[in-house]
């Protein structure tokens, strides 16, 4: 931690060894004191953290733009709601942000097809300024990948106040053999727009978090989106290759190595 110290005109101090490790991260370290208190720079600087997180959390959630951003790499879209009626609902009601709306339900099963290989959805989670930061730029760089291995894709699915489970019903509904759901993550104090990648095989309602993969902490601040995406196509390609996700698909470190080289 940084020491006590201020100099003689009151200015704050801190502790050379912790000024070069902020370099180094977005933790708050080394933000010196004035006598026994925070400096003030650094207590405005947390209280507006505090406040990008909370309007991460509030954010609306603009479907209809990325959908028009997603039409320039191939992708439809079809847009939806979960069971939560509105958003102090769905922060109060998991279990309502886990399923479909019921005439969006109605809606999804009318119009599948014969089934694909991978179903895609986005959702706001709780920080839709991480999907309009980060969704497009993911499945720009994973979308090529996807459809050069020969792999089918179907139209993108917003989720309006969605849980990562809702992606399972949705996967179901479009038959498809596995599912993507790209999700705002728990906004933190160092970052309000990660977005969290979670891939189930064989989706079908009741599925657990331990029957999926996660890639966390997408952003330009942590995985950016393009290595994300690869790493993504990893996952994807052995999760269809053994019939199975989750703790029993472990990652291969060479593998990420390599792919980290890459990209």
């Amino acid at each position: 931690m940084a020491k006590d110290l201020s100099s003689a005109d009151g200015a704050p101090l801190t502790d050379n060894r912790n000024t070069a490790l902020t370099a180094l991260t977005n933790a708050r370290v080394g933000l010196g004191r004035v006598g026994a208190s925070m400096p003030t720079t650094e207590v405005l600087k947390f209280a507006y953290a505090h406040a990008r997180a909370r309007d991460a959390v509030h954010a609306d959630f603009d479907a209809e733009t990325l959908a028009r951003e997603l039409q320039a790499i191939g992708l439809g879209s079809f847009s939806a709601r979960s069971a939560a009626p509105d958003r102090m609902t769905y922060l109060r009601r998991p279990d309502l942000g886990r399923r479909l709306a019921d005439d969006d339900r109605e809606r999804l099963a009318a119009i599948r097809g014969e089934g694909v290989d991978i179903g895609i959805v986005v959702a706001d989670g709780l920080s839709a300024t991480a999907v309009h930061v980060n969704a497009v730029p993911f499945l720009a760089a994973l979308v090529p990948l996807l459809r050069g291995a020969g792999l089918s894709v179907g139209p993108v699915t917003f989720v309006h106040n969605a849980r990562v489970a809702v992606g399972d019903e949705i996967g179901a509904l479009l038959q498809a053999r596995l599912v993507l759901v790209l999700i705002g993550e728990r906004p933190g104090l160092s970052s309000a727009d990660s977005l969290g990648v979670y891939l189930t095989h064989g989706p079908v309602t009741g599925r657990s978090d331990a029957e999926r993969n996660c890639i966390s902490n997408i952003r330009e601040g942590g995985l950016i989106p393009p290595l994300a995406a690869r790493k993504a196509m990893w996952l994807v390609t052995e999760s269809l290759r053994r019939a199975l996700s989750g703790v029993a698909l472990k990652e291969e470190e060479a593998t990420l190595i390599g792919t980290a080289a890459e990209a």
